[in-house]
C-alpha cells in the first residue's frame, strides 16, 4: 500500500495541528480539537480556512501562530490576556524561548541600579535596627 505525504504548504485540519502540539487529554488520549477552536475565539490572529461541513484548514502561517501561542500559554505559563498583549505588540516571536516578551528586559544598565538600590535600602534597615536596638 503507498501512502501518500502530504506537502509542507498543504493546509492542515484541526486534528492535525492538535496531533503536531501534542495536544491529548492525559486520561483517555483523545486529541484537545476543542483547545484550538477555543484560542480562535480569543486570538484574531489564528484565521483558518473554513469549508464545506465548517472544517477548519489551517495554513503554515495559522500553524505558527498557534505553535507560539501553545509555547507563550504551556511553556511560559503566561495567561489568555498577557498572550494576547504579547501577540497584539509583537508579529513575529520565535519560540525558542530566547525572546524578549516584553515581560522582562535584560538590560545590565537597569539591574546594575536595581542592586545598588537595593543594598542601600538593606543598609538603611540595618542602621534603623542599630538605632532601635541600641
Amino acid at each position: 500500500m503507498n501512502v501518500i505525504k502530504k506537502s509542507n504548504e498543504a493546509y492542515k485540519t484541526i486534528g492535525e495541528v492538535t496531533k503536531d502540539l501534542g495536544l491529548f487529554d492525559k486520561k483517555n488520549g483523545s486529541l484537545q480539537t476543542h483547545t484550538i477552536r477555543y484560542w480562535e475565539t480569543q486570538f484574531k490572529q489564528i484565521k483558518p480556512t473554513i469549508r464545506a461541513g465548517k472544517r477548519r484548514y489551517y495554513s503554515n502561517k495559522d500553524v505558527e501562530i498557534i505553535k507560539k501561542i501553545k509555547f507563550l500559554l504551556k511553556d511560559k505559563g503566561l495567561t489568555i490576556n498577557g498572550v494576547k498583549k504579547i501577540m497584539s505588540n509583537q508579529n513575529n516571536l520565535s519560540i525558542d524561548g530566547n525572546e524578549n516578551l516584553g515581560l522582562y528586559t535584560d538590560n545590565q544598565e537597569k539591574t546594575k541600579k536595581v542592586k545598588q538600590r537595593i543594598k542601600k535600602i538593606v543598609n538603611i534597615i540595618k542602621e534603623i535596627r542599630k538605632l532601635t536596638n541600641g
